[in-house]
């Protein structure tokens, strides 16, 4: 059960880590990119393809994380 703490905290932090990322990304790199991009980032297309990308590996990490091992 150790080993499965470990991990869930291993990627508790990781993700930790990664909303610190994103959170720079969006204050920092957003707004140059929507000066450099406006046609693209603004597209409804394009906010409907990230959204779907991430549902789609949450889905994924959900299915992997529930099927397991089954020893």
């Amino acid at each position: 059960m150790s080993e499965r703490i470990k991990v869930l905290g291993t990627f508790a932090l990781l993700g930790f880590i990664a909303g610190i990322a994103a959170n720079f990304l969006y204050h920092m790199v957003w707004p140059w990119l929507l000066t450099v991009f406006p046609n693209v980032l603004h597209a409804e297309w394009m906010i409907s393809g990230l959204a779907g990308a991430l549902l789609t590996i949450v889905m994924l990490v959900l299915w992997v994380y529930l099927s397991g091992s089954q020893e």
